[in-house]
């Protein structure tokens, strides 16, 4: 599955704190009371994708992140013996 994009392969917009923030659901009519569960779940699982991909882009950017710090040591390391020599 590619990043926004859910199983039926429609692509979704990045989600925005204030749109979980401020989002509301319409409410189920024929005398009952409360929202309509379809669209919740929808909802939810828009949200739960939404976090998988943050999630797997910061444990993805983590790993880039202490690649780069052990090649900028090894240069560092590889520079200082260069120099002293």
């Amino acid at each position: 599955m590619t990043r926004g994009t859910l199983y039926d392969g429609t692509r979704l917009a990045r989600l925005h704190p204030s749109q979980v923030r401020d989002r509301r659901f319409s409410t189920v009519g024929f005398g009952r009371r409360g929202h309509d569960p379809r669209e919740v779940r929808r909802f939810l699982h828009r949200v739960a994708l939404e976090l998988a991909t943050l999630h797997h882009d910061v444990a993805r950017l983590s790993e880039e992140n202490a690649r780069i710090k052990r090649a900028l040591r090894d240069w560092q390391s590889a520079w200082s013996e260069r120099r002293q020599a």
